[in-house]
This record gives C-alpha cells, structure tokens and sequence, in this order.
C-alpha cells in the first residue's frame, strides 16, 4: 500500500505546490490585454420577395440587356429580367420531349417562347424560359444571315409570329392593287411601277411586311382560276423580291385566292377588270406596331 509521509518539509512543499496554480492563472490573467469589445452591428441582406407569376406565350419583340420583352398573340407586351438563375431550354425529337440547356445569349428577336415568372418587387423575373429548338434555328438563320440592325430584326420577328395568329392580327397600312389581262399573268409597265411604288412605301415603316394575294374574274372554271391566282400572286413577289428589292423574310406567304372577295361585280366588263388582280397589303404586326 503507498505510504505518505507526514514529515513538515513534505507538507510544506505540497501546500506551496497547490497554492502555485491559481496564482500562476491570476497572473497570467492579469498580463494578457483585455479583448476589444465585439461590433456585432451587420447589415443584413434579404432577397426581395417573390411571389409565383404568370405564364407569359409569345414572340420575343426586343432585347435590352437583361431584359426582353415579349409581345403575346393579342398585342400585350411584357418586360421580363433574365438573371443567372433563369432556366433557358428547347425541346427537340418526337413529342419534344427531349430538351437541351441554352444560354441567354440565344433568346433573339422573333423566337417564339413561353416564360414562367416569378412577381417581384421590380416586376417579372423570368425562371424558366422554353421553346422550340426548330424556330431557333430558324431565328438563328435570320440573325446571322443579316445585318441591317434593330429595325429589320423586328420585321422579321412579325415573320415568324406570324405562324401564331391569323390576318386579323396585323394592322394594315396600305393595299396596293395591280391588274391584269383575262387568263394572263404578264405584268404591265404601270404595275411594275406601281409594285416598287408600294415597296417604297413600305420600306419607310418599321416594323412593315407585305401580304401578296392573286385573285381573278368569274371567267373560267374553279381549278383554273384558283392556279392562275395563285401564278399572279407569285409573278408578283418575284418583282417585289428581285427587281424593287424588297427582302424575303419581310413577306409573308402569298396566296391565291381565285375569283374570291371581288372589288366588283362580275356582270360587267368594266367590274371583271377590277377584279383581275394582286393585292399587295402593307401590314405591321399588332403587337409590333409603335414599337
């Protein structure tokens, strides 16, 4: 069993020895500088709040940065921010069910795409942004195959919306008629001035598209007439195209229509006359005009 000895000198030395600790600490306690107080004043940053948004279908009417607006089929404009968050994809292969990852960069003017937003304080705020990998590659070619700036761009996004919507979408600025002989599609000296009259015309409005529509008198039967209609709107945008200059992807398909919606009557020479024609419409897209 361990012995302890009490002899004074050992009892002295194990009192000096418990005694050294605590006034060791104390020294050290008083030698070491007192820690500056904390500053625990911050601000705090919070993230504006977001509130679930409308889902917003249309073409993509212009690009500021950050922004892009987005005009609907019925005319409505919106502005929405792009951040990094935003989700950008276009769906390709059968069904489209098959998506790849996009960068900003390829939301161009004329792409038709539906957004989902979230509200915020400053407005909408795009989180997923979807569209079609075919119509980008078909705004991809108008974009890279041009360079005559903002204004043509936007012409040609009337081009692409107007898969989207109807005639009656469009605001038409002015119609231009050019007539022709019984069962001819032969141009005549006034119409081709005429033709480059309208192009000119057009030329001066932003945004502007010309509708080309052949039609014909009752002289003849249904088939005939509707091919011939059809001959005279095409002879038509060929001047338009390769002697006024006018550029492809600011027409819209042309159409025959036959001896359809006469200017007069049919009874007469004088009415057949007027009906014998192309109508060339000058139209701006609803939801581009004033842009």
């Amino acid at each position: 069993m361990p012995v302890i000895s009490k002899s004074p000198k050992y009892l002295l030395m194990i009192a000096l020895l418990s005694g050294a600790a605590p006034g060791s600490l104390a020294a050290q306690t008083q030698d070491q500088p007192a820690a500056p107080s904390a500053d625990v004043a911050a601000t705090a940053y919070l993230p504006p709040e977001k509130t679930a948004g409308p889902e917003i279908k249309g073409i993509i009417s212009a690009r500021s940065g950050d922004k892009m607006q987005v005009t609907a089929a019925d005319g409505s404009k919106s502005v929405i921010v792009i951040d990094d968050a935003t989700r950008i994809s276009a769906s390709k292969g059968l069904f489209g069910l098959n998506r790849s990852r996009l960068a900003a960069t390829s939301l161009l003017n004329g792409l038709p795409v539906t957004v989902k937003t979230w509200q915020t304080g400053g407005g909408l705020l795009a989180s997923q942004i979807n569209l079609q990998n075919k119509d980008l590659k078909t705004a991809s070619m108008i974009h890279n195959g041009t360079a005559q700036g903002f204004e043509e761009q936007t012409a040609a996004t009337a081009a692409l919306r107007g898969r989207m919507g109807e005639i009656d979408q469009y605001n038409v600025k002015g119609t231009t008629n050019v007539n022709f002989d019984t069962g001819k599609a032969v141009l005549s000296a006034q119409a081709k001035n005429d033709l480059c009259a309208a192009a000119a015309s057009a030329e001066g409005m932003s945004n502007a598209l010309l509708l080309v529509v052949g039609y014909t008198d009752s002289t003849g039967d249904e088939e005939f007439n509707q091919e011939l209609s059809e001959k005279r709107a095409g002879r038509v945008v060929n001047y338009l195209q390769q002697a006024c200059g006018w550029k492809p992807y600011r027409m819209l398909t042309p159409t025959g229509m036959a001896e359809a919606d006469p200017l007069a009557s049919n009874d007469t020479v004088e009415g057949k006359a007027q009906n014998r024609r192309v109508a060339v419409n000058i139209l701006v897209s609803k939801g581009l005009d004033g842009l």
